[in-house]
């Protein structure tokens, strides 16, 4: 099965050699160029644990080898300007 914009893939050895380390990847696009039968090109951003992109990538994978990814959002500190709260001065 084909990955569509915004799934989270968890890459793998599995899905191309280079892969030794897993990692978690958001797809942005899947490209239409014609490849071996069951490979494609990907463009999306490398995850880190906490689900944030840390590189944008283009990935040469065999579909079959890819895994669905899971990102854990565990509670993060709010400060006051990320929650849009004002600051108090003084």
């Amino acid at each position: 099965m084909l990955p569509r914009t915004g799934d989270v893939l968890r890459v793998t050895k599995t899905a191309s050699v280079q892969f030794k380390q897993p990692m978690l990847f958001r797809v942005i696009r899947v490209h239409d160029w014609q490849t071996y039968d069951g490979w494609a090109w990907l463009d999306g951003y490398q995850l880190n644990a906490a689900g944030d992109a840390v590189e944008r990538r283009s990935i040469f994978v065999q579909l079959q080898g890819l895994q669905p990814g899971f990102v854990s959002r565990s509670q993060r500190a709010v400060t006051p300007l990320r929650a849009g709260l004002p600051v108090p001065v003084g």
